[in-house]
């Protein structure tokens, strides 16, 4: 019987370091000459690796950038996500979706950020993995917020919570995405209070 053969840590440690590399390689190569001039051989030639190196981990350049997204959180990585929870709901959505605008109104993510939204809306193999590690996860976590907020009384026990999570996220995104105006964080303030009191029109007070 013959031993299965292992990686040694040294050897696992190259591996490491050599994905890393591509990985950054990947991300500042995306905001130099945009996605429709980033190739493989490109992302290879800076990380000072072979092109079969990369294709050995990664089936398109639309999954390298996926995976350059990731690596920028995993500071935390093996922790759950969370949102900022003090009990001031509003107050911690306001902080979440500025820090959200400042992300997206950054020249460093703004081109990487739509081109794998673009990969992501055109290859279902990457959609399916967005979903799994990096958009299921956030969602939760925002979904979670609000679980807290609904047992601080804050919000109806009845409420649609995968709905609420949409209309205060998505008009942000959307915004961004569409470019259909101005995303600041005023609009976000609006956002959030138009959320949170409804549409309905209030009790006159009589």
């Amino acid at each position: 019987m013959t031993t299965p053969h292992r990686a040694t840590p040294s050897a696992a440690r190259r591996n490491e370091a050599s994905r890393r590399a591509i990985l950054a390689a990947a991300f500042e190569l995306l905001q130099e000459v945009g996605y429709a001039k980033l190739s493989i051989e490109g992302i290879a030639a800076r990380a000072g690796v072979g092109k079969q190196t990369i294709y050995r981990w990664w089936p398109s350049k639309g999954a390298v950038i996926f995976d350059a997204f990731l690596m920028l959180s995993e500071g935390s990585e093996g922790e759950p996500l969370a949102l900022p929870d003090t009990g001031d709901l509003k107050a911690d959505l306001t902080a979440v979706l500025h820090a959200t605008v400042a992300e997206l109104n950054d020249p460093r993510y703004d081109r990487p950020m739509r081109a794998l939204a673009t990969e992501i809306a055109n290859d279902p193999e990457l959609a399916a993995a967005y979903s799994q590690r990096l958009d299921g996860p956030m969602k939760e976590a925002k979904r979670q917020r609000l679980v807290s907020a609904q047992r601080a009384g804050q919000l109806a026990d009845d409420l649609d919570l995968d709905v609420a999570v949409e209309m205060i996220w998505g008009p942000v995104l959307n915004r961004w995405l569409q470019r259909s105006g101005p995303l600041t964080a005023e609009y976000t303030d609006r956002v959030i209070t138009t959320a949170l009191n409804g549409l309905r029109p209030r009790p006159s007070g009589r």
